[in-house]
């Protein structure tokens, strides 16, 4: 089940959140938030619900060594059994199949692995679970003593599937004891519907435009920069909506999401770039990976090869194939670059030109993320960087943008910080004593007509993927 699905607009949503928010006792809250997202995670596939509750049984019994153990030995061997149990999961699922493929083929073995199905959200409940078990044996996070809550914060079903990576310490209060308030509710909702009409009415629009383009092999260099740059606004809508909309339904339930977006595509650098896009994933590598490693308190060389690795396993994180390595890696490549060579430089120059520079960086990096092949990469960048060796236009291209105004003029205008714009210019109004009288209301009617567009269109619409949905 997603959150773009009639079911769980019409059904789902309307009879969870209405059942949570009359139940008063927070025990009972507890219990049917579990069993609705127990549902929701079984919804396609219950047979993987089974990994899931085995990781988090793991992490249960391995937390709880750790608070009681009386060696610092054993704390860490909890820690260290813990995260690699996990992570077995993960790697038999997600890349297995890959490495054992890739290993035959380099040493000439005829064997071939096929790929298991992969268990949905694993990359992020996963990366959950491992955060909870390192921030308890860190001091950071509370140990949860009843293993039914600590299920609750791995499958919570805002969250589950796609993100963002919520850290225990964030949440462990709220699922001890959480308020849900009628300003709550009228919150949540907001953001919830504006996470799904950028889900809706633009990451599925530039979506089915994009599918009316050539392939690489047939791409002109008008084609070739319009799949590429509608690809990154699909995806951008695409993740960033699902984003928005649990943090919303978060909201809904009494919960604090952290941000997951911040309109990335007004960055004036690489390293900006990074901190506005999927910001828990860049925080759970900073924190768990970077760090430990020993970020940039070390040599020059070393830092370097730090950011490799974090850069690598970033791409890698995403799906096991080269092109998500190659990925990961240009973007690292990059960040390394402004970070020595450029410094300087980008010191001098006008923030317009930086500002152009990382989206056309951004551009670019999405077309080894797209591609999977290799061949269909250095076909799409042909085009694109070598418009003398192919042509410079042609006549789906020209179609899809005149017949597609409205779309590319909303994308841009969604790429900009509208939301934290108004809301900071309605906080100077109340600094200066003016009241705000109509914003609840033109709020309400604005989250109710994007909802009722967007129930509207996915009612028309058979066109409906969720990119995320398979990481």
């Amino acid at each position: 089940m997603v959150f773009s699905s009639l079911t769980f607009l019409c059904l789902f949503l309307p009879l969870v959140v209405g059942l949570h928010s009359l139940v008063k006792n927070g025990t009972a809250r507890n219990a049917i938030l579990l069993a609705a997202s127990l549902l929701f995670y079984a919804w396609g596939e219950p047979v993987w619900i089974v990994a899931m509750l085995f990781a988090t049984a793991v992490n249960y019994v391995c937390a709880r060594v750790i608070v009681n153990a009386k060696t610092e030995g054993g704390r860490k061997l909890a820690l260290v059994v813990g995260i690699l149990i996990s992570l077995a999961a993960l790697v038999y699922f997600k890349y297995a199949a890959f490495l054992v493929n890739n290993f035959c083929g380099l040493t000439g073995l005829s064997y071939r692995m096929t790929q298991p199905k992969l268990p949905i959200g694993i990359s992020f409940y996963t990366f959950q679970i491992i955060t909870y078990t390192v921030d308890v044996y860190r001091g950071k996070a509370p140990l949860q003593r009843n293993p039914l809550w600590l299920l609750l914060y791995v499958s919570l079903f805002p969250q589950l599937i796609a993100g963002p990576i919520v850290r225990y310490m964030d949440v462990a209060a709220a699922i001890e004891d959480r308020n849900v308030t009628a300003k709550g509710m009228g919150e949540g909702f907001f953001r919830f519907s504006l996470g799904l009409g950028k889900k809706v009415l633009l990451a599925n629009l530039c979506g089915e435009v994009l599918e009316s383009l050539p392939i690489p092999a047939e791409m002109s260099f008008f084609s070739g920069w319009l799949a590429a740059a509608l690809f990154l606004l699909q995806l951008y809508f695409d993740f960033s909506g699902y984003s928005e909309m649990a943090i919303g339904l978060g909201r809904m339930l009494g919960f604090r999401f952290l941000e997951n977006f911040d309109a990335p595509l007004v960055s004036k650098s690489v390293t900006e770039f990074w901190r506005r896009w999927h910001m828990s994933l860049g925080t759970f590598f900073r924190e768990y990976v970077y760090i430990p490693l020993g970020g940039n308190r070390v040599s020059r060389g070393r830092w370097v090869l730090n950011m490799a690795v974090v850069w690598g396993l970033t791409g890698i994180w995403h799906g096991a194939n080269w092109n998500f390595l190659l990925w990961g890696l240009y973007w690292g490549f990059f960040m390394v670059l402004e970070r020595t060579v450029l410094e300087g430089v980008l010191a001098r120059t006008p923030n317009f030109i930086k500002h152009i520079v990382t989206v056309i960086l951004a551009v670019v990096g999405f077309v080894f993320f797209r591609n999977e092949s290799f061949p269909d990469i250095a076909l799409q960048l042909k085009a694109m960087f070598a418009p003398w060796r192919v042509a410079l236009s042609d006549p789906y291209a020209v179609y899809a943008v005149k017949n597609n105004p409205p779309l590319l003029l909303a994308c841009v205008l969604c790429c900009l910080p509208l939301r934290k714009t108004a809301e900071a210019w309605l906080k100077r109004r109340r600094e200066a004593g003016r009241r705000n009288t109509f914003r609840p209301y033109v709020k309400a009617l604005l989250a109710l007509g994007i909802t009722a567009l967007s129930v509207m269109f996915l009612v028309g619409q058979s066109f409906n993927p969720f990119l995320y949905f398979r990481f």
